[in-house]
């Protein structure tokens, strides 16, 4: 007999979580090998500089004075740790199979273990910006933004990294499955 709460896991991982989810980042890795040709390891650091740059270019337009200094060093130090992943990655541009049995284990292992997780990180992204109110122009601004740094990057972060990679030939033009006559 199942219990209550595997009932609940199994309708949630059926219905939303599994097939909207992380299929959706599941392809999202394999276009990002396809068109870039570089290891699915990189598209969650360098997202995360994207929107950290997004938010810095946003801040200066709301922002002014001691708040936007804040709000520059706190953006900053966010996009520290995907900067310092971009440039030391060893080997990261080259994907192989090696590399590929091991992101599928890993994201076999997030799947079953953390999907509570992500459903935590996902229903707090879609009400942390509800939840965030001020006063005081420069915090309520400032918080819009962390805000909607951890709605554009937390969910993407947990669900690529449960995601199923690619295959290391996605990215190979040389590997060619369709038929092509002439």
């Amino acid at each position: 007999m199942q219990s209550i709460g595997d009932r609940v896991r199994h309708a949630l991982d059926q219905s939303l979580h599994r097939p909207t989810l992380l299929d959706g980042a599941a392809s999202s890795l394999r276009a990002w090998h396809i068109r870039t040709g570089l290891s699915p390891e990189r598209l969650e650091p360098l997202w995360n500089i994207a929107v950290t740059g997004l938010l810095i270019f946003a801040a200066s337009h709301f922002l002014a004075g001691p708040a936007l200094l804040l709000c520059y060093g706190g953006l900053v130090m966010l996009a520290l740790p995907s900067a310092w992943t971009l440039f030391t990655g060893r080997d990261a541009d080259s994907y192989n199979a090696a590399t590929y049995k091991k992101l599928r284990a890993k994201a076999f292992m997030k799947r079953e273990a953390e999907w509570a997780v992500r459903l935590a990180i996902l229903f707090t992204a879609a009400c942390l910006p509800f939840i965030t109110r001020s006063d005081d122009p420069s915090v309520a601004y400032f918080m819009i933004g962390a805000s909607l740094w951890f709605v554009l990057t937390g969910p993407a972060r947990s669900y690529l990294a449960a995601a199923e990679p690619p295959m290391p030939r996605d990215g190979d033009r040389s590997f060619k499955t369709d038929l092509q006559f002439g």
